[in-house]
């Protein structure tokens, strides 16, 4: 078995069964993105499940997103990117109001897992020989498809580095760090 198929099969195992449906691709570009958005999903729900409630509003100066406001933040690039893919927006869901629509650690933790679950959706149908395919976007005049899932990747990595700083300035240490310090 290679490392990129014991690595599939970590994140499929680390992630509720609902995360991998019959259409998870298991080789090409979309798999591979998905071995690593799947392993920030994970590493962002243990986060927020580690977080104690009352730091939900905590942020490290004024003007700065607090803790729920940053894992909103992801949740909102995962329901409204995923449409750069194709994916239809989630009935009855303001996009533009999720950031500062909760501090309540259990919506905030379901946000999360609803949001992943639609961008991992996207890509699962996304065509996999398209990754070509191209579409405006903010920087260039035009990305690829591939370009954009790395675009993701790196957004979600961004956030979840800011999520580990603000988990150890409150006395938190990532669950998946092996309580190392």
């Amino acid at each position: 078995m290679s490392r990129f198929s014991r690595t599939l099969l970590l994140a499929a195992l680390v992630l509720p069964a609902a995360a991998v449906s019959a259409q998870t691709p298991t080789t090409g570009w979309r798999a591979e993105f998905l071995v690593t958005m799947n392993g920030a999903e994970a590493k962002y729900i243990q986060l927020a499940e580690a977080m104690p409630a009352d730091k939900m509003t905590w942020r490290p100066a004024p003007d700065v997103r607090s803790v729920a406001e940053v894992f909103l933040h992801v949740a909102t690039a995962n329901y409204g990117l995923a449409s750069r893919l194709g994916a239809a927006p989630i009935a009855g869901l303001n996009v533009q109001g999720v950031e500062k629509s909760t501090t309540d650690k259990a919506e905030v933790i379901r946000h999360l897992r609803e949001s992943f679950a639609h961008f991992r959706r996207a890509v699962e149908a996304y065509p996999e020989n398209d990754p070509e395919r191209k579409f405006r976007w903010f920087g260039p005049p035009e990305i690829t498809a591939r370009h954009f899932l790395f675009f993701i990747a790196d957004h979600n990595g961004e956030h979840l580095g800011q999520m580990i700083a603000y988990a150890r300035m409150n006395g938190v240490t990532p669950p998946w760090s092996g309580g190392d310090n």
